[in-house]
């Protein structure tokens, strides 16, 4: 299953890390680990924040996710199931909209 994946990390310990040069390895480590189908860098919230589109096929996996960036960034994660264009064209809104539309 797609999961967006929301990670902000704090801007002291963050800063230490881009200042020692360790940053880019890290997250270059991470990205390598992780193969996200998309990763996008933004400020959120006044805090640097990173976007990753993953593939989680059991729920367990959501560690191997979240981890690197608790235990390495100590970055608050935030997990959000995703769905493709083909995926909500076979959620059948039309027989869901049907039956629970309430009209």
């Amino acid at each position: 299953m797609r999961f967006l994946v929301n990670v902000k990390a704090p801007v002291e310990r963050l800063n230490k890390s881009i200042q020692d040069g360790s940053f880019p390895t890290k997250m270059q480590e991470i990205l390598s680990e992780l193969k996200p189908e998309a990763a996008y860098f933004l400020e959120e919230d006044g805090r640097r924040t990173a976007i990753l589109i993953v593939d989680i096929a059991e729920v367990s996996q959501m560690t191997r996710v979240g981890e690197p960036f608790f235990l390495g960034m100590n970055a608050e994660v935030h997990f959000h199931p995703v769905m493709t264009p083909q995926d909500l064209a076979n959620a059948n809104l039309t027989e869901l909209g049907k039956r629970w539309g309430g009209g």
